[in-house]
């Protein structure tokens, strides 16, 4: 099938269609609202935009999933290692990861709307199993954030797990236990040096020893502020390479407050919606993205913001599928 885009995708052997999964759980962090980003989202024409501006064949349930069948109790989820709700992250992870498997196996692009930023160990997760089965390689990471997401428990302050997420893809936090996250296999993971950050500017001190003991690439604001946008992106592409399948996952706590006010943990001195909007057109643009999350959209916590920051998210995820401003 072709792609309703003009750029030749690599790695999609069906480029035309995109699955969606679509996440309500809010349970790696503690703010109740981001479950309704999804539902907002489509709500506000996202996918109807994606199926009859860029004529992408979107394959979608139609439901927002809160996988209720699969979450513990609260008194049957206590806390591990410091983790709150251990449980219930890694079962709606595990579900989430075989929903996403089951698209991109398939040659397809594959959008997650969250939800909270832990949703990226099912969706990531899922990507890499599909991409290793389907072409024998590895995936990689390109994580925009105000945050690194990378704390190991026992060095997590908060004990939020969507702060963890990329400690787990990348092996750097381990767990046996098969109901907290022993179900991540070799097949599920990340390497290190196919991670990059970009957009860093609120670091836990265990998270930037990580970052520099493990060469992670990681650009934050300050880099940006000296190279500009353009350049960043481009050294990051660079770093990743030009043979390599591309997952972009988005918080849109990335963005400057301004842009994006409605999100759980805003850090001012961000990206502007432009330059959000650039990194998705230039990762676009390489024909090596298979997949993108967006999360972090919380349209309870300010009412005047809300619709600027669905807007914006709506704005960023067809800049990734292809959208061009001529």
């Amino acid at each position: 099938m072709t792609s309703p885009s003009t750029i030749t995708q690599r790695f999609l052997s069906n480029p035309g269609q995109l699955g969606v999964v679509a996440v309500g759980f809010n349970g790696g962090q503690c703010k109740t609202g981001v479950e309704a980003a999804p539902m907002a989202l489509v709500e506000a024409g996202l996918l109807d935009q994606l199926r009859d501006d860029l004529d992408y064949e979107v394959h979608h349930d139609g439901k927002v999933h809160y996988y209720e069948d699969v979450t513990p109790a609260a008194d049957a989820d206590p806390d591990h290692r410091g983790m709150k709700k251990p449980r219930a992250v890694s079962a709606v992870t595990q579900k989430l990861s075989s929903q996403v498997y089951e698209h991109a196996r398939e040659g397809k692009f594959v959008l997650t709307l969250g939800g909270d930023h832990s949703i990226a160990v099912g969706s990531i997760s899922g990507t890499a199993r599909a991409i290793r089965e389907r072409l024998g390689q590895e995936m990689a990471v390109i994580w925009v954030d105000a945050h690194a997401d990378i704390n190991i428990p026992e060095t997590s302050e908060s004990g939020n797990i969507h702060g963890m997420p990329m400690a787990f893809l990348t092996r750097l936090a381990r767990e046996e236990r098969e109901d907290i996250f022993g179900w991540l296999k070799d097949e599920h993971v990340i390497s290190t040096r196919k991670l990059v950050y970009i957009g860093l500017r609120d670091v836990d001190r265990g998270e930037k020893k990580l970052l520099r003991e493990n060469n992670i690439k990681a650009f934050s604001m300050h880099d940006i502020d000296r190279h500009g946008i353009g350049r960043v992106v481009e050294m990051a592409l660079a770093h990743i390479g030009n043979d390599t399948p591309i997952h972009l996952s988005f918080d849109v706590d990335g963005l400057d407050p301004q842009w994006a006010p409605s999100t759980g943990t805003p850090v001012r001195g961000g990206l502007t919606l432009r330059e959000g909007d650039f990194i998705c057109e230039c990762v676009h643009e390489t024909g090596n993205l298979v997949a993108m999350d967006l999360v972090e959209v919380n349209p309870s916590l300010e009412e005047k913001g809300a619709t600027e920051t669905i807007r914006a998210g709506c704005s960023l995820v067809r800049s990734a599928l292809g959208d061009t401003l001529l």
